[in-house]
């Protein structure tokens, strides 16, 4: 069996849950406190955008990297033949640009 408490016992007891009660009431209001939500929002909303920027980092660099194996060789030479037919085409472009857009002005 335990034993009897004493009323100093009891009386110690409720001052020490007193006193845990008031830390964990302290706590919930830190926590809801609007200041305190508000940066966690931040804090998250930073951390995804950071985590999309890493994302679309490595995706750019990927497809740069892929572009830049189709047209230049393991040596740093241009591939001639891939780079010349895709100048060709940006030159037609820019012409086909050029002359529809003097076309819009006449």
């Amino acid at each position: 069996m335990s034993e009897a408490r004493t009323p100093a016992q009891i009386e110690k007891d409720i001052v020490r849950r007193r006193q845990e009660l008031a830390v964990t009431l302290d706590e919930i209001g830190v926590r809801l406190h609007p200041k305190t939500i508000m940066g966690d929002a931040k804090a998250k909303t930073a951390a995804a955008v950071d985590r999309t920027a890493g994302r679309a980092y490595v995706a750019a660099n990927r497809a740069v990297s892929d572009i830049r194996a189709q047209l230049v060789s393991e040596d740093g030479a241009p591939r001639l033949e891939r780079v010349v037919p895709l100048a060709m085409i940006g030159v037609a472009v820019v012409g086909l640009l050029v002359v529809g857009s003097k076309r819009r002005r006449s």
